[in-house]
């Protein structure tokens, strides 16, 4: 059926068929996976084993160039980590790899060295030879792009290097190098040199040494290398100092300044405006005008160098010269500078000229208006600089336009009341179509704001501030509109200062609704939480409640309850931000609770948020006024422990939680060493108070002791013996009262029948003075009853009550029951410690008497020392007495022969004798003193014992009480246990007659 040849069109498709074959075939092909041959791996190959500074001598050695490459760009690094072997073993492989190495090692090297100098990871005296040398071997390398990159970590090594390897390793063959058979190169590199060694010595060694060699290469056939000497004068002149810079170095820079180049006339003006500080008026009028005016005079716009030069020194040149320009010179600077200020800029036709330099120039100018403006004077701004003013912020060039941005606040800060002149200017830089300039003007813009809006007096100026603030609006959202959202941050940042400047209503009307709309709806994280400080800034300095209120409310309804989690998310955002703005007040009142209200919120994120400001929240609450608050807050943290479900919420929570326990915990702490302090201070004061008493009564006993001594001394031979008796009276009166003490409890015992009497002898014990005076009168019947008793009588009347008590006991055992048997042995007890106490009672009173016989026989020693005090001064009556006859006879017996001197020399043995006799007068006057102290001390061990006395009769008071009431509760048991009304009779009479013996007795 089919043909068996193909037709024409059938063959040339099979050929298109299989040309596609191959192609598909070459694609198909292996493709070589990697760059490198298994040779080329094996020998780029390192054994792991080795160490760094093993593995950096390895591939030194035998390594590949760019192994080696990678090596010494990596010595820093070895150097930091193991300084002394990798300058043992590493460094000096570098040096002999860079003997013949390519450009791209000697870049690695010098690069290396440079940064080992400038970080100051070793010490360079240590090392001054293994990197010093090096630099200076490759210092002069064929490739000027080595050459440069060697001398600049020479001039980085001259800083740290000391002075003596300076002289001997730097200078000395730079003194060779400078010489005019040495390369260009070679020339340069010295004068660098030159100009950085300059500052390392004294003015001396400078003036003698390196100016000699200055000058020969100012003087050098190459103009650069006059050039290049010409700048280096500067550091030259400020190290030899004033005088020889004008004797030495000026008047060859003036020469310089008349050079036939113009780079070496550039390099002369530059620097002597820089030194222009160091000259007198003598030099900056006769040198440094002619000088300047010739520059501007002579320099053409084909000359870019120059004018570049020129209009960066100008603001400089004009500020130093100030006082020695006279008007037309002055006035001739101001229209070189309006000339520089349109350079490259042609009127005609609208052409300008677009070479880098004239923008370098005009940007130049934009730099020195704020100083020529002080040249020019602010009265004469209008018409000498304000054209060239309002051309530089209408640039067409966008860098020269944001130049005059970047210094419109120190313009407008010199302008003062005259601002109102470049608010043109000021609109047309915030409406500017460039970023760029919008950028530079954001930078100081609340200084501008603060110089423009704060002249409110001015009429005219606030007629504009309408359109400024458009303008202001205006540049937001055309900021806002771009992709540039940090300048959109800075941009918020810088309205927020507006909150200080303008009113409150201005800014509720203008930008408040604008700041709410970029806080609700940018998606940018940094420039809503900018907006949100922007924003509480504008309610901080709201002054009107309503208009506060408002705000705040908007806040809580759209985005502490907006539907969008974002929202909810940006109002905790502004609660931190609150913290830091408003007052804890304020904060407390208006954004705590709906902040708190979000632990219900539905979404994690929220929560976490708000845990993680949980502790801010705390820190703003105030005890005791923010009690209900901090409850609310503790309630939500329990809430979000119980309920809470999300891992990073809960984790976040028990943070704060532990946190919250650790600072009760510190409370608590901080509490018990404040009451550890206060105790210990109230412990210092008891025990400063108790030494002070100590003090105080130590004194008073000191001063008694002192004026008793004295009075005795003093009455010692008129009135000893009256002392001594009263003496004796008030220890005789003192012993009385100890005796009725030890016989009161009988008497009381005695008396315990009379109840009313001893109920208010109780009541009297409170210490009222009523108590106390019928105390006395008590005691003192005591004294007249005891008098007329014997000691042992108390102890008789005891024992016969204990015998009426036996046979009352002994009826009672017939007719009650056992409990009586054990009250009656339980008083028997109390009866024989009755005893016991009259026992005590009774050896007191027998201590008392042995005091007494003591003081006795003490008053009696007294008296004995009395009289013989008083002998002693008869004696010492007597040998005055006896020493005056001698002094008569001797007086009457001068004229006599000298036999009267041995009659003269006894006397004085007499003499001599009654001294000694004064003297042991004295001393045993002294012991008298001390006898009568130990007396004195005795006195007080005697009232301190009868205290004791006074406190124990007391006690069997007590004790007598006791056993009344004892008998009263056995009568009511013998009523109750129904015993005969005759044995009772017999008892109770038995007992009367008992007492009234006791009592006759006592009588």
């Amino acid at each position: 059926m089919f043909s068996g040849r193909m037709t024409g069109s059938q063959s040339s498709l099979l050929l298109a068929q299989l040309e596609e074959l191959h192609e598909l075939a070459f694609i198909e092909r292996p493709i070589r996976r990697s760059l490198k041959t298994a040779e080329e791996i094996d020998q780029l190959t390192v054994d792991e084993d080795l160490n760094d500074i093993e593995r950096a001598v390895y591939l030194l050695s035998v390594g590949q160039e760019v192994q080696r490459a990678s090596v010494i760009s990596n010595l820093p690094i070895l150097v930091r980590q193991n300084p002394a072997e990798t300058f043992r073993r590493v460094v000096p492989k570098v040096r002999e790899v860079l003997n013949g190495a390519g450009v791209e090692i000697q870049l690695a090297a010098a690069a290396s060295f440079l940064t080992i100098l400038q970080d100051d990871i070793i010490l360079i005296h240590t090392h001054t030879y293994s990197i010093l040398k090096t630099v200076l071997l490759h210092l002069h390398h064929r490739d000027t792009v080595v050459s440069n990159a060697w001398l600049e970590t020479l001039l980085s090594a001259i800083n740290a290097l000391p002075k003596e390897t300076i002289k001997q390793e730097v200078l000395n063959p730079l003194l060779y190098q400078s010489q005019l058979s040495h390369s260009l190169q070679a020339r340069l590199s010295s004068c660098r040199i030159l100009g950085k060694v300059a500052c390392k010595f004294d003015s001396h060694m400078v003036k003698n040494e390196l100016l000699p060699l200055a000058r020969s290469l100012c003087q050098d056939v190459e103009f650069e290398v006059r050039a290049c000497m010409c700048r280096q004068l500067e550091s030259i002149a400020r190290a030899t100092g004033v005088d020889d810079t004008r004797t030495e170095l000026l008047p060859e820079l003036v020469e310089l300044a008349e050079d036939e180049e113009s780079n070496v006339r550039l390099a002369a003006f530059d620097t002597i405006i820089n030194l222009m500080e160091m000259m007198d008026s003598d030099d900056r009028v006769h040198i440094v005008v002619p000088l300047v005016m010739s520059v501007c005079e002579e320099a053409t716009p084909a000359d870019k160098a120059v004018l570049v030069s020129l209009s960066f020194q100008f603001g400089k040149l004009c500020s130093g010269l100030e006082g020695f320009l006279s008007d037309e010179q002055k006035s001739r600077l101001l229209q070189r500078f309006r000339v520089l200020c349109v350079a490259g800029l042609q009127t005609e036709g609208n052409q300008t000229e677009g070479s880098n330099e004239s923008i370098l120039v005009r940007c130049n100018c934009c730099y020195n208006l704020p100083a020529m403006v002080v040249f020019a004077e602010t009265a004469h701004f209008l018409s000498e600089l304000y054209p060239s003013f309002s051309s530089l912020c209408c640039d067409p060039e966008v860098s020269v336009r944001r130049s005059a941005a970047a210094g419109f606040h120190q313009v407008v800060k010199l302008l003062g009341s005259n601002v109102q002149l470049v608010h043109k200017e000021l609109l047309a830089l915030l409406q500017d179509d460039a970023l760029e300039v919008l950028d530079a003007l954001m930078n100081h813009l609340e200084e501008t704001l603060e110089a423009v809006l704060s002249r409110g007096e001015n009429v005219t100026l606030d007629n504009k501030i309408p359109e400024l603030l458009a303008a202001l609006l205006l540049a937001e959202q055309k900021v806002g509109c771009s992709l540039r959202w940090r300048l959109h941050e800075k941009l918020l940042q810088r309205y927020s200062y507006l909150a200080r400047l303008l009113p409150g209503e201005v800014l509720h009307q203008s930008f408040s609704p604008r700041i709410f709309v970029i806080l609700t709806t940018n998606k940018v994280l940094p420039v809503q939480k900018e907006a949100a400080r922007t924003f509480c800034m504008f309610l901080r300095y709201n002054r009107k409640h309503e208009q506060r209120q408002e705000m705040m409310e908007r806040l809580i309804q759209d985005l502490a309850q907006g539907r969008s989690y974002w929202n909810r998310l940006r109002f905790l955002d502004i609660c931190e931000m609150a913290t830091e703005i408003f007052s804890r007040k304020y904060f407390n009142k208006h954004f705590l609770m709906p902040a708190l209200e979000l632990v219900h919120d539905p979404v994690a994120n929220v929560r976490y948020k708000l845990c993680q400001l949980l502790p801010r929240l705390r820190s703003s609450l105030r005890l005791p006024a923010d009690k209900q608050l901090l409850q609310q807050l503790d309630f939500c943290v329990q809430k979000l422990l119980c309920r809470e479900k999300d891992k990073d919420v809960v984790a976040t929570i028990r943070k704060f939680h532990k946190r919250q326990e650790r600072d009760l915990l510190d409370q608590k702490k901080e509490k018990e060493e404040t009451l550890l302090l206060e105790m210990e201070q109230l412990e210092r004061q008891q025990t400063d108070g108790k030494l002070n008493s100590d003090k105080h009564t130590e004194r008073k006993r000191r001063d008694s002791k002192t004026s008793l001594s004295a009075t005795k001394s003093m009455s010692v031979s008129s009135s000893g013996a009256a002392f001594s008796s009263s003496g004796k009276e008030m220890r005789k009166a003192k012993l009385s009262r100890s005796r009725s003490l030890s016989s009161q409890p009988t008497i009381s015992k005695a008396a315990n029948s009379d109840r009313p009497l001893k109920g208010k002898e109780q009541s009297g014990t409170s210490g009222s003075g009523k108590s106390s005076n019928k105390d006395d009168s008590l005691r003192t019947a005591h004294f007249t009853m005891a008098t007329q008793s014997t000691s042992s009588m108390p102890v008789l009347i005891r024992s016969n009550t204990t015998g009426l008590l036996d046979r009352a006991s002994a009826l009672e055992h017939r007719s009650s029951s056992s409990t009586m048997d054990h009250r009656t042995s339980t008083l028997d007890q109390r009866d024989h410690r009755s005893s016991a106490l009259d026992h005590r009672t009774s050896n007191m009173d027998h201590r008392t008497s042995t005091i007494d016989h003591r003081t006795s026989t003490m008053d009696h020693r007294t008296s004995t020392m009395d009289h013989r005090t008083s002998t002693m001064d008869h004696r010492t009556i007597t040998m005055d007495h006896r020493t005056s006859t001698m002094d008569h006879r001797t007086s009457n017996m001068d004229h006599r022969n000298d036999g009267m001197d041995h009659r003269t020399s006894t006397l004085d043995h007499r003499t001599s004798t009654l001294d000694h006799r004064t003297s042991t007068l004295d001393h045993r006057t002294g012991t008298l003193d001390h006898r009568t102290s130990t007396m004195d001390h005795r006195t007080s061990t005697l009232d301190h014992r009868t205290s004791i006395l006074d406190q124990r009769a007391g006690s069997i008071d007590q004790r007598d009480h006791k056993t009344s009431t004892l008998d009263q509760r056995s009568k009511t048991m013998d009523r109750s246990c129904g015993i005969k009304d005759s044995q009772s009779r017999k008892l109770s009479i038995n007992r009367k007659s008992n007492s009234f013996t006791i009592q006759s007795a006592r009588d």
